[in-house]
């Protein structure tokens, strides 16, 4: 089986369960260990894979629990760093529905530094970025471009998703559009919602915003659509691919937890040729990568709600 190497934030939600998606009438809020990469950490280490979380956090309480939750789950935290400047935090409404309202308090994040020693153990494993706030400024956003570029040196799988957060990007959707092509052009893999293949794209219709996205250089597209299942596009085919019927109270991590469903099912194939050339491969893929995010909107939060083998 493959390592998988999730690149990126991890991050306390404070969500705040059953009081609406508006954050300004929330009360109550519960800690929760949270972060795209670092989820999607968690999903593949639940379901019986190899992940590793490189990320920062703070030198703090925040940043022990997140190390300590990562850890439990059985993520290798080998390659995670400390820094002086204090956790990256987030604020999370729900609705009856679990559609979410999100305010950032970035932090230590942002602080983490390229470790060129690990060029010696990464090839031909996989590399996943999720982009959440890695494409923001700081020593982050370097450190993930020559990540990138390691990944291409040395034959990874690469998976990518730009977690698209309007409240961090404030309007400037041009900039964040030109900061994720690169990263589109250089995956084989990229996962978008629907909302994030229309902004890269620049088309609304969703077959139309595949082929453009194809155009750029990616060879695989998931688009998730919630209820709706997930729209896989590769090799000139496409399909909606449907999802299994749940009651969901929160949809934090659905994503994530999809990801890294499929991520742990291409890790354990050791072949990625056969993985970009197989659209029936891939398709029974997403049928069981769709389960693992509907059963994450059926808890709380995101890590504690990723499902192991057994629950798929």
């Amino acid at each position: 089986m493959k390592k998988v190497y999730c690149i990126g934030e991890v991050l306390i939600d404070f969500v705040a369960e059953r009081q609406g998606s508006d954050l300004s009438k929330a009360n109550d809020f519960t800690k929760k260990a949270g972060g795209a990469p670092a989820n999607v950490a968690c999903a593949i280490s639940k379901l019986g894979g190899n992940a590793v979380f490189i990320g920062c956090v703070g030198d703090d309480p925040f940043g022990k629990f997140l190390l300590e939750t990562l850890k439990k789950e059985g993520v290798d935290i080998s390659l995670t760093q400390l820094s002086e400047t204090f956790t990256t935090l987030a604020f999370v409404s729900l609705s009856k529905e679990g559609e979410r309202d999100f305010v950032f308090s970035r932090g230590a994040d942002k602080e983490l530094k390229y470790n060129p020693a690990l060029r010696k153990n990464i090839s031909g494993n996989i590399l996943h970025l999720g982009a959440a706030t890695a494409l923001l400024g700081g020593s982050l956003e370097k450190t993930y471009t020559k990540y990138l570029f390691d990944g291409l040196t040395k034959e990874m799988f690469i998976s990518f998703d730009p977690n698209f957060r309007s409240d961090l990007w404030k309007d400037d959707e041009e900039t964040f559009i030109k900061k994720c092509m690169p990263f589109v052009e250089k995956s084989h893999l990229c996962k978008f919602s629907l909302e994030e293949a229309q902004l890269l794209s620049g088309k609304e219709n969703i077959e139309e915003a595949c082929e453009e996205l194809h155009k750029a250089g990616t060879k695989i597209i998931a688009i998730t659509l919630g209820k709706d299942g997930t729209l896989l596009s590769m090799n000139g085919l496409k399909k909606v691919i449907p999802s299994i019927q749940v009651n969901p109270v929160d949809t934090t991590g659905a994503g994530d937890a999809f990801v890294g469903c499929l991520l742990y099912q291409i890790s354990d194939l050791g072949n990625f040729d056969s993985v970009v050339d197989n659209f029936d491969l891939v398709e029974k893929m997403v049928v069981t990568a769709n389960k693992a995010g509907a059963i994450t909107t059926t808890n709380y939060g995101a890590i504690v709600a990723l499902p192991s083998k057994e629950q798929l």
